[in-house]
């Protein structure tokens, strides 16, 4: 099926099951542990061995020597894989590094060698055992330091420019210039990258955390050289990826080559959580330059947006500045982005990359904006609404609600009784600030394919490769089914997570809810047309509900057309050019209020509120559960997320969850989440969009700038540590 015209009246918009806050059909399963994830699929492989990954004690350089005569003698040793013995290996062109070292090393903590035992404890000790010689060479480690040698990179669209953004700005009335600083942060889901990996003759099966498995299988080909017909993946369940499950990892790797040193029986792999944060990916610190021109009624006339930060040889920026290009009117604009080498671990995509750090410095920019204008940051905000792309007036927006949300959240959250001037409200030793932010997420979708099926009793099964990282996918993918086939939820079996199914678009870029179940759309209104005809219906007219396929004063039951052998459909969606017609996103707005200890500079979120229009919301339950989770990230982002990089050697310092800081229960206030009224046909023939990721964009800026409010300190530099802002705190009594 192909979509490129807008979507028109379609069963979905009956809404008897989308659009109801159903309760999550996997909830039971991982509330009682009957959901195995990747390394408890003793099901599957109940002898499994286990393997422990030695990581590279050096940043930069040469393996020049590695001893293993110890490690394999150690009790229960198995094997023990290094660069040396492993066998021909490539690089997969989605991978920013090697996945085994040697004889190069191009990160901390990259693995070096994976030690196999019968238990885990015997291949954790082995490790230790592993002597591994190097040649340490120098490397770059400070952002800071390198900014001044970044380039512009290779790929996609690093500078754009309209109009004269110098001449306007030097003639704005108004100005602001200044610079922001986001740390490096890491995903910390719950579930650790973890792979078993067993092999049968030349066939590889993986049972892995992944949240794209077609990706994993085509990574895994270009890695370890073989057909992508000889792999499998399956990851039923995921913990939690935020990005980083996006490709594989050495996890997935090391226990393939483990399994394959010990004659194909299965291996187990988990990574450690230091290892998370050091072998795997991370989001990157980022030295941002923003510049706005106002005129005295707040309308932008120049706006400019400058990004810097750093990867691997080969790995790609934080596009920090894409928000800045569509989210406000100003007719002479530009942007920029510059890449620095830096030999940390490899930088690449967190939950809404781009604009999850973009927006912490433009957000707190437009409210700088506002002071100096002496104006609402509300109303800053709608005087400069466009409903046109900013670079391209002749571009409009499929659907653009920002106004409504700004003008509603600030109702429900009381926005009016809030005092303009910062550090007028105290409650004892605390001052009280509100702040507010836009949130803006790009709206991506992806081609999905699904399989959808019925049998002589009536029950649909839905199979895809999709998966579910804790997003909801079940749900809103047996809600699909169940609206399009006109058949209960629980009549509805979903099944997920395997490479063997039809390939959906994965979970990533908050494409996979709309994209997947527009796939299961496809697939269904195929198997409808199939049931039509065989029964002897009118496909363009039948109605189907209550398990019956209807026409006028005739119907029968669904399940009489798929008598012994059952009746199926596989189809898949591909997306046209709607999107180079129509700009299409999500939007929002936050609103945030803190209170600042006058004495110590503590800040505590009290409660926060949100307004988001994106499209139609499959299930109002899971989605907000997906936002009051972003906004957490948020407040993180905030005030405690800084993955702290030793610039001598070349790691991140706080690689456990001890001392990376993330929110913890008595962190999260209370949190109301509003949904605008909003359809996008434009978008997918389900007229929803993207939310998984809107929620996080924005709200660690609304924090700032309350903070700010509470107390009149402005930290441009996130995390906002109390350091920070008993620094900049009036002297107190």
């Amino acid at each position: 099926m192909k979509f490129d015209t807008p979507a028109t009246t379609n069963p979905i918009d009956r809404m008897t099951v989308i659009g109801k806050p159903i309760d999550r059909i996997d909830g039971k399963r991982k509330t009682t542990g009957t959901a195995r994830y990747a390394y408890e699929r003793n099901d599957a492989a109940p002898d499994a061995a286990y393997g422990y990954i030695v990581g590279s004690a050096i940043a930069k350089g040469r393996i020049d020597s590695v001893d293993v005569t110890d490690a394999k003698a150690a009790p229960g040793v198995l094997a023990v894989v290094t660069h040396e013995n492993a066998g021909r290996l490539a690089k997969a062109k989605a991978h920013t590094a090697n996945m085994l070292a040697g004889p190069n090393v191009q990160h901390y903590d990259q693995a070096v060698a994976i030690v196999v035992a019968e238990t885990f404890e015997q291949a954790r000790a082995a490790a230790k055992l592993v002597r591994v010689g190097y040649g340490r060479s120098s490397g770059s480690f400070d952002l800071a330091a390198s900014q001044s040698s970044a380039v512009k990179p290779k790929d996609g669209t690093p500078d754009t420019a309209i109009g004269d953004f110098a001449g306007a700005f030097a003639k704005a009335p108004v100005k602001l210039d200044q610079r922001y600083t986001t740390p490096d942060h890491s995903h910390a889901m719950m579930e650790p990258h973890a792979t078993m990996a067993a092999w049968k003759g030349s066939k590889l099966t993986l049972w892995t955390s992944n949240q794209m498995l077609n990706w994993a299988v085509r990574d895994m080909s270009e890695t370890l050289l073989i057909p992508k017909e000889d792999i499998r993946v399956l990851s039923p369940f995921v913990g939690g990826g935020f990005g980083s499950k996006l490709w594989i990892r050495s996890d997935a790797v090391m226990a393939a080559l483990a399994s394959r040193a010990i004659g194909g029986r299965a291996v187990k792999v988990a990574l450690t959580r230091p290892q998370i944060m050091n072998n795997t990916t991370h989001r990157p610190a980022t030295i941002q330059r923003l510049r706005i021109g106002a005129q005295k009624d707040g309308k932008i006339t120049a706006i400019a947006h400058e990004s810097w930060s750093g990867d691997l040889p080969g790995g790609g920026p934080e596009t920090a500045v894409n928000q800045t290009r569509l989210l406000y009117a100003g007719a002479n604009r530009m942007t920029a982005t510059r890449l620095s080498v830096l030999d940390l671990p490899e930088g690449n995509a967190m939950r809404a990359p781009g604009e999850a750090v973009g927006l912490l410095a433009l957000e707190v920019a437009m409210d700088e904006l506002a002071e100096k204008l002496k104006m609402d940051p509300v109303q800053l905000r709608i005087v400069n609404d466009t409903q046109v792309d900013p670079e391209k007036p002749t571009r409009q927006f499929s659907q653009r609600d920002l106004v409504g949300c700004l003008k509603t959240g600030a109702e429900r959250f009381g926005w009016s009784k809030r005092n303009p001037v910062p550090g007028q409200v105290r409650e004892g030793r605390w001052l009280i600030g509100m702040g507010m932010a836009s949130a803006f997420r790009d709206n991506v979708a992806m081609k999905s394919a699904a399989r959808v099926g019925i049998d002589k009793k009536g029950v649909v099964t839905v199979a895809t490769d999709m998966t579910d990282i804790g997003t909801g996918s079940y749900t809103i993918i047996a809600q699909t089914a169940a609206e399009m086939m006109g058949v209960p939820v629980d009549k509805v079996i979903v099944l997920l997570g395997d490479s063997s199914f039809p390939v959906s678009s994965g979970s990533g870029g908050q494409w996979g809810g709309n994209s997947s179940t527009a796939g299961v759309y496809a697939a269904c209104s195929a198997l409808r047309d199939s049931i039509a005809r065989k029964l002897g219906f009118d496909p363009a007219a039948a109605v189907f509900e209550g398990g019956k396929i209807r026409v006028g004063d005739r119907s029968a039951s669904i399940a009489d057309a798929a008598v012994d052998a059952g009746l199926s459909a596989e189809e898949t969606i591909e997306f046209g050019d709607l999107t180079k017609t129509y700009a299409q996103a999500t939007f929002g707005a936050h609103f945030v209020e803190v209170a600042v200890d006058s004495a110590t500079g503590e800040v505590r979120v009290r409660r926060m509120g949100g307004a988001f229009a994106a499209g139609r919301i499959l299930n109002p339950k899971s989605a907000r559960s997906q936002v009051i989770g972003a906004m957490t990230m948020g407040v993180g982002a905030a005030l405690m997320e800084d993955a702290i990089v030793d610039k001598r050697f070349g790691y991140f310092v706080n690689h456990d969850m001890a001392e990376y800081h993330v929110p913890v229960h008595a962190d999260v206030p209370h949190q109301d989440v509003f949904f605008m009224d909003e359809l996008d046909e434009k978008s997918s023939p389900m007229k929803a969009k993207g939310v998984g990721e809107l929620g996080i964009c924005g709200v660690g800026a609304a924090v700032a700038n309350a903070v700010y409010n509470a107390c009149g300190v402005r930290i441009r530099e996130y995390p906002l540590t109390l350091d920070k802002v008993i620094t900049g705190m009036p002297q107190v009594a």
